[in-house]
């Protein structure tokens, strides 16, 4: 009898083990086939940061006071910053500090291999005479290159640079300062006062970018009315900006044009002025935007690519882009692409961010015309929440015009836009809100797991192949629709 039960305890004792294995092994593959789903959506922008390099610096500190700065908030310390940023290059680089204290100073132009360190305490701060912001530079106004004032922090052609710090960048922009050039009421624009629209401002640029003016040529600056921008690396490679704050800026805050490798991490832009978008990367590659606070009055990100002729001249897509663990506030798009794009825009992840603001207008938004051309494609977004925007939580619009008629020959392509994991309590006026072209609809939208609570109407949907939709809702109610889910023109 022994046998027998010991006989019956051994099969069943095998038995459980066999279980367990098979137990074991379903739950293995069901983890796998987890993996390599997630990997699908995330390890493509996992590799580009990988590939992203990250400046570092020797060990050697030059205090901008051993070269005569002086933090009184009213000494103009332009010489001594510019001494101790040569020093720190000549020596093969280092940290030029910036101590506590109030530092007045005009543009302060970086060189290769110096990190411009702002202590705890520091502030910043840029003069407001114009004068101190020439002779011009090669820089960018609204996509198109010139000769024109300095940025107020500007770097051409050089490799391994940074700022970074607890200090605060105050560009003293203000009604008073920059910003009326605008030519709004809101932001100080009198009536009869300069401002960008005149003759010899914008018109002028853009009849030199359709004509091909040489950019040598297009010299702008004294007697002109076109803003700076806050921090330019040109032609830029190896680039950190980290933990700073930019406030007041005259117009762009960052903006990384034609740099490759460029990091950006733990920066706060607080900054409400006219085109005072918070990070503009024109063709830029290898962008890494992370933990980042955004509240600005405009786009909070806007990846571009040049305006008309001249983006096609240059012709460098903004590619392999990644933004993560930030938090929008106030602006007129949380990450955004255009409207100067057309040399086009590809490769974007967006991810693990928060967008929500009252003042805040969509939260994805791509913006392009027929002047503009160009093309998106492949934008990854991902687990993101939306507590409150006035538009859509996703606008693609290939009708935008500001200023003047925007049509011309040049077709936009848009394609392959993916938002996936997002959560919206309040999507204002639509869910999403699309306006292709006939020529060339947009192409391969799709929503997956996407839950929007509240929306004015549920879509609206112009010269756009069918939405794709995959376990969504929005008004509470389901917008799948079978095996192969999809929402036509007009959104029924």
């Amino acid at each position: 009898m022994k046998n027998n039960e010991m006989y019956f305890s051994g099969a069943f004792i095998a038995a459980l083990l066999i279980l367990a294995l098979v137990f074991q092994s379903c739950k293995d593959a069901g983890e796998k086939k987890e993996r390599s789903e997630t990997v699908a959506v995330t390890g493509p922008a996992d590799k580009i940061i990988e590939g992203i390099v990250v400046p570092v610096f020797p060990d050697r500190i030059f205090p901008v006071t051993d070269y005569g700065a002086v933090g009184d908030g009213n000494t103009l310390n332009t010489e001594a910053f510019q001494k101790a940023i040569s020093a720190c290059h000549d020596a093969g680089g280092g940290q030029v500090v910036v101590p506590e204290g109030r530092f007045l100073t005009g543009p302060i132009h970086l060189k290769s291999n110096v990190n411009l360190h702002t202590e705890d305490g520091a502030v910043v701060l840029f003069s407001t005479d114009k004068e101190d912001y020439l002779p011009v530079v090669h820089t960018s106004y609204e996509g198109v290159e010139l000769m024109n004032y300095s940025p107020l922090i500007y770097a051409y052609q050089q490799k391994n640079i940074a700022v970074t710090g607890k200090g605060v960048f105050d560009g003293q922009a203000g009604k008073d300062n920059w910003w009326p050039w605008c030519g709004s009421e809101r932001y100080g624009y009198e009536d009869g006062a300069p401002h960008q629209r005149n003759e010899q401002n914008l018109p002028r640029l853009r009849r030199m970018n359709q004509e091909g003016t040489p950019v040598e040529e297009r010299v702008f600056g004294r007697g002109h009315h076109l803003r700076p921008t806050f921090f330019e690396p040109f032609d830029c490679e190896n680039v950190l900006v980290q933990g700073v704050t930019f406030t007041n800026a005259p117009f762009w805050v960052m903006h990384p044009i034609k740099s490759d490798h460029v990091t950006v991490d733990g920066v706060t832009v607080s900054s409400h002025g006219p085109n005072n978008d918070g990070c503009d990367p024109e063709y830029a590659r290898n962008v890494h935007i992370k933990n980042c606070v955004f509240d600005t009055g405009d786009d909070c990100i806007a990846i571009k690519s040049g305006r008309n002729e001249d983006g096609r001249r240059v012709n460098i897509p903004s590619e392999n882009i990644v933004v993560e663990n930030c938090k929008m506030k106030d602006g007129h798009g949380g990450v955004v692409m255009g409207s100067e794009i057309s040399a086009g825009v590809r490769n974007v992840y967006v991810r693990n961010c928060v967008m929500d603001s009252p003042n805040l207008d969509r939260a994805i938004r791509i913006k392009t015309n027929t002047l503009r051309g160009g093309f998106v494609e492949n934008v990854y977004v991902d687990n993101i929440e939306v507590g409150q925007v006035k538009e859509a939580t996703l606008k693609i619009n290939t009708h935008y015009a500001i200023y003047e008629d925007q049509e011309g020959d040049h077709i936009p392509e848009i394609r392959n836009i993916n938002l996936r994991n997002v959560t919206v309590r309040n999507s204002g006026k639509y869910g999403v809100l699309i306006r292709g072209r006939k020529e060339a609809r947009v192409e391969k939208i799709t929503l997956e797991n996407v839950t929007i609570d509240t929306a004015g109407s549920v879509m609206l949907v112009e010269d756009s192949e069918p939405v794709r939709f995959i376990n969504t809702s929005i008004n509470g109610e389901s917008m799948d629709a079978g095996p192969d889910p999809v929402r036509g023109e007009d959104g029924k």
